[in-house]
């Protein structure tokens, strides 16, 4: 049968994308650095291997006979089959495109560029990882030459965002993001006026606090989760990350650092958030490309939703805070909720996206996105990028970078091949206040089941409307049917404006 035969072979291959997420994760938490070169030969490889075994004619020839079996009118989620070979009809499409040189050169140059990321990082470098950025964005640019003409997109940036924002625009993205800025510039200038881009001190999060009593405790908080048992671990990186290696294998990361627990804190609950995604996807999809979740502004959002919506509430800090004083004794004896409250969600001017509060992380993300079309609609040369990132901060958020530690390096992504992705996480935040919203109105009593320390709730209905999906329905589609709507970034600015008003 057709179809089995079909299921069979993309089993095979994403087998394989599987264990390159297992080698990338490997890679950025526990391989010796030794072992760089070997990795991105061995990535390069499978990326290789993993495009040609999905560009044969065989697979083409196998979802036409698919297809020819079915309801040419089929709606999107009326059947497994149907859903399968409409998405893989596009991917495969796509991925023809695509000369298999390329794939692998552009696995092995990501690789490759991460880890001189990592150095030039540390020594404040920008000009060591320059010629691995240009080489990116040279493979990039040919990667997008792949579809000229290509029907679905009409900008350079297209192909790139379409990798992790299926079927959305560059011209919807400007506008999305256009209206969140509209809002947002004001709430951030009445918030942040007079802070001089420091915020206030004393804060109950930094101080003194072992790595390894952080790390206890961020183990029973995602224990705490909703996450099926035995399905998770988690592990120590530079860049925090999540990955699934396959169904039931969901690998989460936070970095650590002594003198702010909020980071390791608030980081691993973010990306629990990506984890009960993956975790969360429907079991009859595993070793298909439907197990994957396709939307980055889906995935983001429920990082987002909860680090801020959850983690950063008053009823989830209520029933923290005996756990941080059990967890460091005399450092939160004399810190009441409404001060954890508070220096939970302050607003403050800062340098770093990772470390920016909800209300100005959006303003980080912009200048990411500003600069991204700069330099594939031609006008930003890569050399220029640091000073363009300076003024993007001094216009911005008013704020002076001391060097590129702290300015264009502070972020993995360029150097990991990732144009596109930067934008998905304001929709992603977009997307979150939608959830939260109609989660409230489906389970009216959801604020007072997280003080009682019940998320099973929340991760259900959540389960329920986004993430059993995967990538069955289109990203609008799922929004619709979980109730929420057209895209609209009213709720989150109701929300952050909520947050502000905790903070003062």
């Amino acid at each position: 049968m057709s179809y089995d035969e079909l299921r069979e072979r993309l089993g095979r291959i994403n087998d394989l994308s599987r264990a390159a997420s297992l080698l990338a994760w490997d890679e950025r938490t526990m391989m010796p650095k030794a072992g760089a070169e070997a990795r991105s030969e061995q990535l390069a490889t499978l990326a290789r291997v993993r495009h040609e075994m999905f560009t044969d004619e065989a697979i083409g020839r196998l979802i036409d006979e698919v297809r020819a079996g079915l309801d040419p009118d089929a709606e999107p989620g009326s059947s497994i089959e149907a859903d399968l070979a409409r998405v893989v009809a596009r991917d495969w499409e796509k991925a023809r495109r695509v000369p298999a040189d390329l794939r692998a050169e552009l696995a092995r140059t990501t690789s490759v560029s991460e880890h001189a990321w990592v150095e030039a990082k540390r020594e404040s470098d920008f000009g060591a990882l320059l010629p691995h950025l240009e080489k990116n964005v040279e493979l990039t640019r040919r990667y997008a030459d792949c579809f000229e003409d290509f029907e679905d997109f009409s900008h350079p940036y297209d192909p790139l965002l379409d990798e992790y924002e299926p079927q959305m625009s560059t011209e919807d993205m400007r506008r999305v993001l256009g209206e969140l800025r509209e809002g947002l510039v004001p709430i951030v200038r009445g918030a942040t006026d007079g802070d001089g881009g420091e915020g206030p001190g004393d804060n109950s999060l930094q101080g003194d606090f072992p790595e390894d009593l952080q790390r206890r405790l961020v183990e029973e908080l995602i224990s705490e989760l909703p996450f099926p048992e035995g399905s998770w671990r988690l592990d120590p990186t530079e860049h925090p990350f999540a990955t699934s290696v396959g169904h039931g294998d969901v690998r989460l990361t936070t970095r650590y650092d002594e003198s702010n627990l909020g980071m390791a804190l608030f980081s691993a609950l973010h990306e629990s958030g990506h984890g009960l995604y993956e975790a969360g996807v429907a079991p009859e999809l595993a070793r298909t490309p439907l197990a994957s979740p396709r939307s980055l502004g889906l995935h983001e959002s429920q990082s987002r939703l909860w680090e801020n919506w959850v983690a950063c509430g008053r009823p989830y800090l209520e029933r923290l805070l005996p756990k941080l004083r059990e967890a460091f004794p005399g450092s939160f004896e004399a810190v009441e909720v409404e001060r954890l409250l508070r220096d939970s969600n302050r607003v403050e001017r800062s340098l770093i996206r990772i470390e920016a509060d909800e209300v100005t992380y959006n303003l980080h993300i912009l200048i990411r996105f500003e600069l991204e079309l700069e330099i594939f609609e031609g006008g930003l040369a890569l050399a220029e990028l640091p000073e363009a990132w300076n003024a993007r901060y001094r216009e911005y958020l008013g704020l002076e970078v001391p060097d590129d530690a702290h300015g264009v390096l502070q972020d993995v992504h360029w150097a990991a091949g990732a144009f596109g992705y930067f934008p998905t996480y304001s929709l992603g935040n977009v997307i979150a206040g939608q959830l939260w919203e109609a989660a409230g109105t489906d389970i009216p009593d959801l604020e007072s089941r997280i003080g009682t320390g019940d998320l099973a709730a929340l991760g259900e209905w959540l389960r329920d409307r986004v993430h059993r999906h995967g990538r069955r329905l289109p990203p609008a589609e799922i929004l619709e049917r979980a109730g929420c709507g057209a895209l609209s970034v009213e709720p989150l600015l109701d929300h952050l404006r909520e947050r502000v008003a905790i903070a003062a």
